[in-house]
């Protein structure tokens, strides 16, 4: 029996496994639906099997076909993905006719990381969505003979950034996929795709890191130093796209932000707190502010770990602090303010002024102590 290639996605055994049976039964479905979080291996599965179905011995043996598909290399593999829209641009231009020329270096550098690393984020200004025009260019593609590869594939990343009428258009290509063409579907938001696509694609989903598979990729793929990838992994909840967010940051001063606006707001030093909080806003990034209340949920989640004697703590260098915290605070205000917010960061995509969200968040931290502080 010929050697498991999948087996080198790290973290991802099931998902590997159920493709390496599904090819070895000989019986390959003509779409797949790629589920789970960004940042946990899709792609690199997705290219990985690719490779697998297109080696004689389905070890992944090095080839001439394996080799272009590595370098996403047309017409082996149509690659489509979230585009920005370039001026004046209409449905009957191609994908990146109207792009202008420093769009167009971006996408090229873009594309040669990821075809370097395949855990490789790609990350394109005002590539929102993806256009109708990308969908309508794989009739095109499967319209190609090419002998030299027994399979080829359409892999469309950030697949849920389709609208409907583009998700409808490769509902065509789809039906009636011509021989030898695999559609790959890559998402961390399965339920944003109509359930007529999900209905014609065998899902394969996929799980979050453990901390020490992603220190291990982030050491691998990142030439991170070991002891910062594995500081960093604790808190990239296992996703190195997560993981990649936090070491654009300075990330012992954000940890040690994070500290202090939790105790200025449990204080009431309120001034203090929002003098912190105006770091994440003054860049006006959302990601940033999304990052703050994340980090301050793991913090209140901790918080819980140690009040059930658990000791996994994402703040772990905390278990001091956190043990006097639960002394003195109710569990049930603790969770109720976790709750809320949730709430509040998923109000970061609405647009919300982030001045607005970061009086939320003091709001939220010291109605900690005025509803939750424990009877003397």
């Amino acid at each position: 029996m010929s050697s498991n290639i999948l087996q080198c996605i790290k973290g991802q055994k099931a998902a590997g496994d159920l493709l390496y049976k599904i090819y070895s039964s000989g019986k390959i479905p003509h779409a797949f639906l790629f589920s789970g979080p960004d940042g946990v291996g899709k792609h690199f599965m997705a290219m990985k099997f690719l490779e697998l179905l297109n080696t004689p011995s389905g070890d992944g043996t090095n080839n001439s076909t394996v080799l272009k598909v590595r370098n996403l290399s047309e017409p082996f593999v149509k690659f489509v993905m979230p585009l920005p829209r370039g001026k004046n641009e209409t449905g009957e231009n191609s994908p990146t006719e109207k792009l202008s020329a420093e769009a167009l270096e971006q996408l090229k550098e873009e594309l040669e990381k990821k075809v370097k690393n395949p855990y490789y984020k790609i990350g394109l200004q005002g590539a929102n969505n993806i256009k109708i025009s990308s969908i309508r260019e794989i009739k095109k593609f499967q319209s190609l003979t090419y002998e030299e590869a027994k399979y080829r594939a359409v892999i469309i990343s950030d697949a849920h950034l389709m609208n409907d009428e583009a998700q409808n258009a490769l509902l065509k290509s789809l039906e009636e996929p011509p021989e030898g063409i695999i559609f790959l579907l890559i998402t961390p938001f399965k339920n944003e795709l109509l359930p007529t696509i999900i209905s014609r694609c065998w899902t394969v989903n996929f799980d979050p890191l453990d901390s020490g598979v992603l220190s291990e990729i982030l050491t691998g793929y990142f030439n991170i130093d070991k002891a910062l990838a594995e500081k960093i992994s604790v808190f990239s909840n296992g996703s190195l796209t997560h993981a990649n967010k936090l070491l654009e940051q300075d990330f012992e001063l954000l940890i040690n932000k994070t500290i202090n606006i939790l105790r200025n707001c449990l204080a009431f030093k309120y001034h203090t707190a929002l003098k912190d909080i105006s770091s994440f806003t003054s860049a006006n990034s959302s990601g940033q502010m999304a990052l703050l209340i994340e980090l301050i949920i793991s913090w209140l989640n901790d918080t819980g770990k140690n009040k059930l004697g658990l000791k996994n703590y994402i703040f772990a260098s905390q278990s001091e602090t956190l043990e006097k915290f639960n002394m003195r605070f109710s569990r049930s205000a603790i969770d109720d303010v976790v709750f809320r917010l949730n709430d509040l960061a998923h109000s970061i995509d609405n647009n919300l002024n982030l001045n607005v969200i970061a009086l939320n968040i003091i709001f939220e931290l010291a109605s900690i102590r005025y509803l939750g502080i424990r009877s003397a």
